[in-house]
Formats: structure tokens, sequence, C-alpha cells
């Protein structure tokens, strides 16, 4: 099967959108309270482009992660399946867990003048934690529909999924599953168990959707105007309080058209290669492992500074970026033997 660069460019965005998104944390009151560095000076001008990303930046992951792993089934058994998603997921999560994560724990504890102790945790590597969980969970039902074309399950989602009543019946599920969770915070996916099986069904939907194949994706471009106009409709709604208070639901639904019309745009316009992707795809994943801890040092070193807290934002947002860019492309990508515990192939 072809390389689809869509789903690659889509990751690279995701990844570069919480990169920005986790350094606004750092300017909202509330950031600290989910081990955050804070700035003393709040911006609260960010929260609204936050509270649009919020609700499908980690979804649209979980997406486009069980589309990967619709091709990597291709040319795969189960074995070397789990071999390779236990080599690129399982080692970094185990090495960040162990090395990446307690640094900028410590960096919190250090700047607040807390006592330094050494603790591990997954941090912001759940959702490395939550992937593993689910090719572990379906692989071996997937596996038994592999090359079984004429299956009439295989079929009827098939037919299901070339059809826009397929994409009513996926928000349909997450709107179910925020209402038997009923998560307190919609957006609050790590370490809940909404966050496990919002993901759960997100990683499942997009194996379907690849399942599918390019009936599922011409359906999507003769619809991506509609699912767009309609999350921008209740981004604005909710934001200006139109209606009814926003509630799980409408979250939901808002949430998956967003991802829908992301994923249609992505597909027509993004989905050719070039040396920017060529780099950025394999950069994107060490970036995601090991930003934080820039993150957190760039912000002991700036908030202390007596400056305007949106210049605070710019320096850091910069920082951060250009740190772990650094950091991978003169230590990580260039030293062959610490490449896998980033995740990436020696070469």
């Amino acid at each position: 099967m072809n390389r689809r660069y869509d789903i690659d460019w889509i990751r690279v965005i995701a990844i570069g959108l919480l990169l920005i998104y986790h350094t606004a944390i750092g300017f909202q009151p509330w950031g600290l309270f989910i081990g955050f560095i804070t700035n003393n000076e709040s911006l609260q001008s960010l929260w609204t482009p936050m509270t649009m990303l919020n609700i499908w930046r980690i979804p649209i992951l979980f997406y486009v992660s069980g589309m990967g792993l619709f091709l990597a089934m291709q040319n795969r058994n189960w074995k070397q399946l789990f071999k390779e998603r236990f080599k690129r997921i399982g080692i970094p999560l185990v090495f960040g867990a162990l090395a990446i994560v307690p640094i900028h724990l410590l960096l919190v504890q250090n700047y607040y003048g807390n006592e330094l102790s050494y603790k591990s945790s997954m941090g912001h590597l759940w959702f490395l934690g939550n992937i593993l969980m689910y090719v572990i969970l379906l692989s071996p039902i997937l596996y038994f529909f592999k090359n079984r074309s004429t299956n009439v399950i295989v079929v009827l989602i098939k037919k299901l999924f070339s059809n826009p009543l397929g994409l009513a019946f996926t928000i349909l599920l997450f709107i179910s599953e925020a209402q038997l969770i009923k998560p307190h915070i919609y957006e609050l996916y790590a370490y809940t168990f909404h966050g496990f099986f919002l993901g759960l069904l997100a990683f499942l939907t997009g194996y379907l959707f690849m399942l599918s194949g390019e009936p599922f994706w011409e359906m999507l471009q003769k619809w991506k105007w509609f699912f767009f106009l309609t999350a921008i409709t209740a981004f604005i709604a909710r934001t200006n309080h139109w209606f009814i208070q926003p509630n799980s639901t409408l979250l939901a639904l808002e949430s998956n058209c967003w991802i829908f019309s992301l994923l249609a745009f992505a597909n027509k316009y993004l989905n050719k290669n070039g040396m920017q992707l060529t780099y950025l795809k394999e950069a994107a994943y060490p970036i995601y492992i090991i930003h934080m801890a820039f993150l957190y040092f760039g912000s002991t070193l700036l908030f202390p500074l007596q400056i305007d807290a949106s210049l605070k934002f710019i320096l850091l947002l910069v920082f951060t970026f250009v740190s772990s860019l650094f950091f991978y492309e003169f230590l990580i990508r260039r030293i062959n033997i610490i490449r896998p515990i980033f995740g990436l192939k020696m070469k």
C-alpha cells in the first residue's frame, strides 16, 4: 500500500500544536494545578484559541494512530507488529518515564523551592501507554479480518463508511461514550476513563476509515465543508454562550466535525511528499518526547524576568522549539545508539 503523506502531515501538525498548547498552559492561572510552571501574569486571551484546539488535538492523534496501525499491519504478521510497536512505543515510553519526565518534575520542584526528589512517571507520555494498550487489545480481532475482504462484517463496514451516515454513526458513538462516562471535564484525557475509552473509539475508527478504502475518502471530500462549517458554528456558539451551556454531547459533536474536516482537507491538499515532510515526520516523535523538559527549563529562565507576558510567551515558545529541534538534530538523529530510545530506527 502506498504511503499516506496526509496522515504524516497531520501527525506533524498535531505535535506542533501540542507544543504551542503546552507553552500556553504556563500562562493560565490553573496551570500549576496540573503540574506546570506558571507565570505570575496570566494571558487570558490565549484561552479562546486553546479551547478550540483542546477538544480535537488529542483525539485526532488517536485517529491517525489507528490509521497507522492499519498501514503497519499490511506487511507484518502479528508477531512482527508487536515487536515493531514495542520498539517504537514501548522502549521510548519506559525510557521517558525513567529518564525524561523526572527531569521536568525536578525542575518544577526546584522552581517552587520544594525538596528535590526523583520520581518516575509517564507524565505527558501517557498517550504512548494508551496506544500500546489499544494495539494489544485490538490486534487479535483486527488480524482476524485481515485479507477477508468478502467477510460480511468487512463488507458492511465498507458500505457504512462510504456514506455520510457512517460518520453520523461515529459521532453517535462518541456522544454515547460521553453520556456513559460523564467526564467532569470533556477535554481532560490524560489518566482518565474518559480519555481511555474516547481514545479507544478514535483509534478503532481511524483503523476502520482506512479499511473502508477510497470510497470513504471520496465521501469525506464531498462533505468536508459541511463538517467544517458545523464545527466552526458550534465553536462560536459555545464561546459566545448561544443556545445552551456547552456539554459533553455538544463537545463530542464539535470535536469530530473538526476532525472529519481536517482529515478531508489534509487528504486533498497534503497527500504529497517533500523534503520538509521527510525531515519533520522523523523529528516530530522525538520532539514530542523531549519538549517538556526544555519547556520547563525555559520557564525557569524566563518567568522571573520583568518583561511583558506576551513577549515571554513568544520567547518561551521559540526557546522550546529551537532547543528541542537542536537536541534532536545534533544528538538524537546523529548518535545511532540512542535513536531507538526515542522511537527511531537505527541507521
